[in-house]
């Protein structure tokens, strides 16, 4: 049965403030940082005030922020939150003091509270990037698999996707699982030591980009340049890397869809009382490989 449209009654708070607060993750991480310059470019093309705070994936500075907004008299929140289970307390106080909160990129562990929760369709993606990395290795062959944060619901949709595919084939052999929570760093310290223990593996695949990106400069720094690497979110380094043979594919979020999806419904809300539209709804991905990496551009489609 279809999700009825989040149209439940909410009174604004402050209904004639022009400020939008959008919090995530760290700007550092280019995907974190395409969220915030595509939402902000829409809000002001729609006439709204973007303040763009980050909560570094910390769920307290995240409270912290979310009573900022409250306090600031925000007409609402675009949030890509901190934890599934962690930010819930924070996206209720702001429902309760009437400030809405539209989420994006990761849900919350419960319904009903945040008006919109607009995801990726991870699951799909990363089953796409899995098939990818299966060519990729021949379909045989010793792998190792980085994964996120193991509090990010994504994680482990990505991760489950991984392992329904890739188990389908026999040959494939899994000899690592590690988490390197999203970072770089982490990720090439992990895939170092792993490449000690394992100097027969094959390849790596990789909840995300950055994950991968470090995982290729553990592997060039050992000296196994012809390691099969995959990755998620379509980063342009990632996107280079792709092009000249160092990474097999990624799944791209279109942070530009997704984004501008948000803030449109955002407005739509706070002028009508509704979205018109389920509270949680899927984006699909785009696999990118070799055959279509010059078609896109900052998580966006060329036109």
């Amino acid at each position: 049965m279809e999700e009825e449209p989040s149209d439940a009654a909410f009174e604004l708070a402050n209904p004639d403030s022009k400020l939008v607060y959008v919090i995530a993750a760290s700007r550092e991480n280019a995907y974190f940082d395409a969220i915030y310059n595509f939402s902000e470019k829409r809000l002001v093309e729609l006439g709204y005030e973007a303040k763009l705070v980050s909560h570094d994936d910390d769920a307290q500075k995240e409270s912290q922020l979310f009573d900022s907004a409250i306090s600031d008299k925000a007409l609402a929140i675009i949030c890509d939150n901190a934890g599934s289970d962690a930010s819930i307390e924070s996206v209720k106080k702001a429902t309760d003091a009437g400030v809405p909160v539209f989420l994006l990129d990761r849900e919350i562990n419960e319904n009903g509270i945040a008006i919109t929760q607009i995801t990726a369709n991870n699951y799909s993606g990363a089953s796409e990037v899995a098939m990818a990395f299966a060519e990729g290795m021949g379909e045989e062959g010793k792998y190792a698999e980085l994964v996120g944060k193991e509090s990010d619901t994504q994680s482990k949709i990505r991760s489950d996707a991984f392992a329904e595919v890739l188990s389908q084939y026999p040959d494939l052999e899994l000899v690592s699982q590690q988490s390197a929570n999203w970072d770089r760093n982490e990720a090439f310290a992990k895939v170092e030591s792993v490449l000690q223990e394992n100097p027969d593996i094959k390849g790596i695949i990789c909840g995300n980009d950055d994950m991968a990106l470090g995982a290729l400069a553990a592997a060039k720094a050992a000296g196994k340049e012809d390691i099969v690497i995959a990755g998620f979110d379509g980063i342009d380094e990632v996107l280079e890397g792709i092009r000249n043979g160092e990474i097999v594919a990624t799944a791209m979020d279109l942070v530009s869809t997704s984004a501008t999806m948000c803030v449109d419904q955002m407005d739509l809300f706070v002028k009508t009382g509704s979205t018109g539209q389920p509270e949680k709804q899927l984006v699909d991905c785009l696999l990118i490989t070799k055959d279509n990496v010059d078609n896109v551009k900052d998580f966006a489609i060329i036109e």
